[in-house]
């Protein structure tokens, strides 16, 4: 008898520690719902980088607060348009905050309102252009003169009459320039066709305005030379600088006759691109030159 009250004792215990077990557990398993419960909102809470913006190549975290500042004001306009004109600095008034143009002497350099040149910066390679293409005294780097004569020679083979008007132009020589425009229509007015010195492409050695030979370079729209240069100009290198309606990305007025040599390679992803040398410099040169 006595040794099966031992027996009888001892299933007791067993069965009160699996049973004390049993409910140890099942308080930690609700312990731990309760904790992840408390977690969740925290773990949905964004970090400061899973924005909208930054999911961009060109993003730029410097530039966040910037971004959002501009899309309140210009809620019709992309997330990439935003950051891409932000990047330009075209949330800033121009000729402010500044600085200096990088990549000189290369198909990449970029001159604008915001990147400038030293004025004592000459371009390399400068060599004046033939007459039969070109005013006397016209200068152009190098590359870019070899290219455009070609560009005016298959022209001519087509039927077209193209002319270089104006070219290379010193630091000095704008100035002037700039100063007449100021002159005869005001800084504001000025400001809109005209760059000041440092800030005009020309210096670069990379610019030309054409025309129809010996005709108004304002009526080059107009011709049949312009159609032309549309549709075979950045197959010699050559781009539209300041195209029609995008005015407030270059920050200029339509230019028909103003073209910049970036090399054919570039210009011909440029014009598929349908972007501007602006906007095509801050998605995919920026970055990769500077």
């Amino acid at each position: 008898m006595k040794k099966i009250i031992i027996i009888l004792s001892s299933i007791i215990v067993i069965i009160f520690i699996i049973l004390m077990i049993f409910l140890f557990n099942t308080d930690s398993k609700d312990k731990d719902i309760d904790n992840i419960k408390e977690k969740k909102p925290t773990e949905n809470i964004p970090l400061e980088e899973d924005n909208k913006f930054s999911k961009l190549s060109y993003y730029k975290k410097e530039n966040l607060d910037r971004y959002k500042a501009y899309q309140d004001n210009n809620k019709d306009l992309s997330i990439e348009d935003i950051v891409t004109r932000v990047n330009l600095n075209l949330d800033k008034e121009f000729y402010t905050d500044t600085i200096p143009a990088t990549n000189l002497n290369t198909n990449y350099l970029f001159v604008n309102k915001f990147n400038y040149l030293d004025s004592n910066y000459i371009p390399n390679n400068l060599e004046l252009l033939d007459n039969s293409y070109a005013k006397s005294g016209i200068y152009l780097v190098k590359e870019a003169k070899d290219n455009i004569e070609k560009l005016i020679s298959d022209a001519k083979n087509d039927g077209m009459n193209i002319r270089v008007i104006s070219a290379y132009r010193s630091y000095t020589y704008q100035e002037n320039l700039y100063n007449n425009y100021v002159k005869s229509d005001g800084v504001e007015m000025a400001d809109t066709y005209s760059a000041r010195a440092g800030y005009s492409e020309h210096q670069t050695g990379l610019v030309v305005d054409v025309t129809r030979a010996f005709d108004d370079f304002n009526n080059f729209e107009n011709t049949n030379e312009y159609n032309w240069m549309l549709e075979n100009a950045h197959n010699y290198g050559f781009i539209l600088r300041y195209p029609k309606n995008k005015e407030k990305i270059t920050t200029y007025s339509f230019e028909a006759w103003h073209y910049r040599y970036v090399g054919i390679e570039l210009a011909q992803k440029i014009k598929a691109s349908s972007l501007t040398f602006d906007e095509y410099y801050a998605r995919y040169l920026e970055s990769d030159n500077n």
